[in-house]
């Protein structure tokens, strides 16, 4: 019988850091990234992330195909997945956790890396937000605010990367080691 791959799933909203402690994470623990996300389908369609944002809230194949991807691409052996619905989409990961902050961290964050005007990045954060949480209930019957069942939360609005990272790899190599 065939060993389930170990699979660390890691969600949260926008800002929250899933790309950034998802790739620290794979990094320090050896293990595949899988993080494909909207701008991954917008750079390969050759569109802009606005626009695919406008695509998919007319259209759940936007949506279907990322999580489909995702899913796929983490069942082939032993990762860290980092996206919105990770949790969610792989139900019996060997570490679920969730990452949050608060609206204006999130976008304070968002806009340190892209620039603009902060109250616009605030104002298409919170919209983004109540876009996903819209579009994820109808598609999947998924409610993204709650997730009371993930392994870990973390609030990570006075935490580092690097600490976030920290707490996860314990809790990972306390269930086993993800090396072979």
């Amino acid at each position: 019988m065939e060993a389930s791959p170990f699979i660390i799933a890691v969600s949260g909203k926008s800002g929250c850091g899933n790309s950034t402690v998802s790739g620290l994470l794979a990094e320090r623990l050896g293990l595949r990234l899988i993080n494909f996300t909207f701008r991954n389908l917008a750079a390969e369609r050759g569109i802009s992330l606005q626009r695919v944002l406008e695509l998919a809230r007319d259209d759940s194949a936007w949506d279907r195909e990322v999580d489909e991807r995702q899913v796929a691409m983490a069942r082939e052996g032993d990762c860290v997945i980092g996206s919105r619905l990770a949790i969610w989409m792989i139900p019996d990961a060997s570490l679920s956790v969730y990452l949050h902050a608060t609206p204006e961290t999130r976008a304070r964050r968002i806009w340190n890396r892209e620039g603009g005007k902060y109250e616009e990045v605030l104002a298409f954060t919170q919209s983004r937000d109540a876009q996903d949480t819209a579009r994820y209930a109808e598609i999947y019957g998924i409610d993204n605010s709650r997730y009371d069942f993930a392994d870990l939360s973390i609030n990570t609005e006075r935490l580092g990367p690097s600490r976030i990272v920290d707490i996860i790899e314990a809790a990972a190599r306390g269930l086993r080691s993800p090396r072979p």
